[in-house]
């Protein structure tokens, strides 16, 4: 929502503006200065990027349009999660805890955090970490460092949709000036034609720089900062497991490990102790409840 009200508000005072200091809006519909520019954009971006990256900025582009970034219920899951997981470590045995691991779609424990499971690249994340946990010979600073070295690996590549997209916004005002010369190319053909004639197809030339820079600076810069912004915030959710389970090794009980895990996340969308508290009081009557 944000994103159209901000493409709206522009488009009005941009053309607004335009008719307002007495411009014509006829003139700058030139649907083929349109065609090069977009056409020479995509065919860039489709050239200097492999598929996979095409594909995921379709995907990035759906998620920042909808904002998906976690919400306090994302972050009360995430806690919960990380919280019966290590009851689990500390008080039942290595196989028992093994099958939750191994299995997390068929695990009862993430069964009951569904927004969790249904992210496979988070939910490997944690098994995998927790499975080092089990084994149990490893350090936790050797640990932290093979986190820090997976999470930036993480956002690297859930951020090529953004770099690829960054490249081609640096592009457009270049093909934009591409545009207006061919442009002018046509222009300079039609010398022998009236002034109103010439003048039109010089302006029909300018419009292809306009659209290039307007492209560039107020469509897809913003666009690719959006995207940016929510997919940080989405790699936030690893951040929290990192702390939490480090904490955890270092002799932390689970609901202390909870807080430096809550700690890492922004002041805006932290949930408080309160929340977490009753996440995990809930969640541990309700395995209670099936223990009896």
């Amino acid at each position: 929502m944000g994103i159209i009200i901000g493409f709206a508000v522009t488009m009005g005072c941009v053309l607004g503006g335009f008719m307002a200091m007495g411009g014509h809006i006829n003139v700058l519909m030139q649907p083929y200065e349109f065609v090069i520019i977009v056409g020479a954009a995509l065919g860039i971006f489709l050239v200097g990027n492999p598929m996979s990256t095409v594909k995921d900025t379709g995907r990035a582009l759906m998620e920042a349009f909808r904002h998906a970034v976690p919400k306090e219920s994302d972050y009360l899951e995430m806690l919960g999660l990380l919280h019966s997981l290590m009851r689990e470590l500390k008080t039942k045995s290595r196989s028992e805890v093994e099958g939750h691991i191994d299995s997390p779609d068929e695990s009862p424990i993430f069964q009951a955090y569904p927004l969790i499971l249904k992210d496979r690249d988070l939910t490997n994340f944690i098994c995998d970490y927790c499975r080092i946990i089990i084994i149990g010979n490893a350090r936790p600073y050797e640990i932290e460092a093979l986190m820090d070295e997976e999470i930036h690996t993480i956002r690297h590549d859930k951020l090529k949709s953004y770099h690829a997209l960054i490249a081609v916004s640096d592009g457009l005002p270049a093909i934009g000036i591409v545009a207006a010369v061919l442009g002018v190319i046509k222009a300079m053909g039609a010398l022998d034609q009236s002034p109103e004639i010439l003048g039109a197809l010089i302006g029909a030339a300018l419009v292809g720089t306009f659209l290039g820079i307007f492209l560039s600076y107020a469509v897809v810069g913003p666009v690719a900062a959006k995207i940016k912004s929510v997919r940080d915030k989405r790699n936030r959710l690893y951040v929290i497991v990192k702390q939490t389970l480090l904490a955890y090794m270092n002799g932390a009980l689970p609901q202390v490990a909870l807080e430096f895990g809550r700690k890492t996340i922004s002041s805006y969308d932290r949930p408080s102790i309160d929340a977490v508290e009753q996440q995990t009081l809930n969640i541990g009557n309700g395995e209670m409840k099936k223990a009896a």
